[in-house]
């Protein structure tokens, strides 16, 4: 009952700080403080403030929010115990077969090539000198 009246009063001075405005030729700012305003007493309306009180000041849905608190760090708690685990496993060898990767087939161009003497290793421009020299560039 006490949460209604608060929210009610409350929208009660928004509207009258959104008429304030309205009447200083502020009409955008009015709106915007209106739909403010009427946020609290369309929450009481909806129910939506006797739910939050009624599930404030429950005991048992208190003890709810506990149980889901517990479940929430079981849950994390075995995700990083999985996670180790799988750690270890991967440092250890493993107890399974692995997968072996296929064997790399050798770069086109460019692995075994010198740089040219102010180029760095891993820098081959030819490429891009050839599509130049083709537009004339």
């Amino acid at each position: 009952m006490l949460a209604e009246t608060i929210c009610s009063a409350v929208s009660a001075a928004g509207l009258g700080i959104a008429a304030i405005s309205a009447y200083r030729k502020r009409f955008l700012t009015a709106a915007r403080i209106a739909a403010y305003a009427l946020v609290p007493l369309g929450l009481v309306m909806t129910g939506a403030v006797d739910w939050i009180a009624d599930t404030a000041f429950s005991p048992v849905a208190w003890a709810g929010f506990g149980v889901l608190g517990a479940a929430w760090l079981l849950f994390l708690s075995t995700r990083a115990v999985e996670r180790r685990r799988a750690g270890r496993e991967v440092t250890a060898g493993g107890a399974g077969p692995r997968a072996v990767a296929p064997a790399a087939s050798a770069p086109s161009r460019g692995a075994t090539a010198k740089p040219r003497a102010g180029q760095a290793a891993g820098e081959d421009f030819s490429d891009i000198e050839a599509i130049l020299k083709k537009h004339g560039i």
